[in-house]
């Protein structure tokens, strides 16, 4: 969303261009995310199914606490995402085979309020289970995970591929006496005092478009060029500090990186230079620790306009590569 995506999948993370599936649980991605369909979104036999049986795409708008799932991605004989989810809308539609493709496929133990993916199913099961369907979702799932949202998607909708960015939150306590109880699934501790100011001073160096090779666990055939759009920290209570990170997509372990990056400037252990300079090196640096994955949410997913989706999701699939320096574009 590493950290979905990955992510992300890491988002934490989500998809760049047309990089390979991501190994499941990973943050995805951004980094990176979808998962158990075709590359389109589609469901595994869909193009067969629908010569005979008209579909629709569905949208799903999805939270949950990842702290005892093993990710988003199925996996077999492990509690997932994806796999709840699945089971549930098999039971609630009545249908033999329910296949969803997220937009940002999370590692073990990271959290979302706001995921979304997409089902392709019989257009007369929608017909007849639509106003129904969240309620239904509802009585079958269990508690920590909830469909908060389910509709027709737009035409040229995928939850993968079409999206303008994904932001994520991360948050981090550095009270003494450790994080409150009541925080305690979703907060990370620091030991040492952080210093807010000096974090968001390193972090503008990192924003803009790079290569964030240095941040990512490399992939075979994966771009690692990303748009960095926001990157930013905020002390919202005297002990906790909340992180947003935002980028047209994630690549695999991305946003914890980034984060573990930030937090030795905020202790002091490292320089506000040291980031950028780990940037600009473009390659897997073992200095840069990637924190717990507690701490991560996927936040949001933001789409275009109904008339643009197709169009964005095109644009995603083209690898994006930066020019390589010395040489002419």
């Amino acid at each position: 969303m590493d950290e979905n995506g990955t992510t992300a999948g890491s988002a934490e993370e989500s998809p760049r261009g047309t990089e390979p599936q991501a190994p499941p649980g990973s943050e995805g991605f951004p980094g990176d995310t979808a998962t158990g369909t075709s590359e389109a979104g589609g469901a595994p036999g869909a193009e067969e199914a629908s010569e005979t049986v008209p579909t629709v795409r569905i949208r799903l708008d999805i939270a949950y606490d990842g702290t005892d799932f093993s990710g988003w991605a199925t996996q077999p004989a492990l509690r997932t995402v994806q796999g709840e989810l699945e089971s549930a809308l098999e039971r609630v539609l009545r249908l033999p085979r329910v296949a969803l493709t997220c937009a940002g496929r999370t590692d073990a133990g990271v959290h979302s309020r706001g995921q979304v993916a997409q089902a392709d199913i019989p257009a007369a099961t929608w017909e007849a289970e639509e106003e129904r369907v969240l309620r239904r979702l509802a009585g079958v799932l269990p508690k920590d995970v909830r469909v908060t949202g389910a509709r027709l998607a737009p035409p040229g909708f995928d939850a993968r591929f079409s999206p303008l960015y994904r932001r994520y939150a991360y948050q981090v306590s550095d009270a003494p006496y450790g994080v409150d109880p009541l925080l305690r699934r979703s907060v990370l501790w620091h030991r040492s005092p952080l210093d807010e100011g000096r974090m968001n001073e390193a972090a503008a160096h990192l924003v803009g478009e790079h290569d964030f090779a240095a941040f990512c666990k490399k992939r075979e055939g994966a771009t690692t060029v990303r748009e960095l759009l926001r990157l930013e920290w905020e002390r919202v209570d005297t002990h906790l500090l909340r992180g947003t990170i935002q980028a047209d997509a994630f690549c695999h372990n991305m946003v914890r990186a980034l984060v573990g990056a930030l937090l030795a400037v905020g202790d002091g252990r490292r320089d506000v230079d040291w980031p950028g300079t780990v940037l600009g090196a473009a390659v897997r640096d073992s200095s840069v620790h990637v924190v717990g994955p507690q701490g991560l949410s996927l936040e949001e997913v933001r789409y275009p306009g109904d008339e643009e989706l197709a169009a964005r999701a095109a644009a995603t699939r083209r690898v994006r590569e930066l020019p390589c320096r010395g040489h002419s574009a």
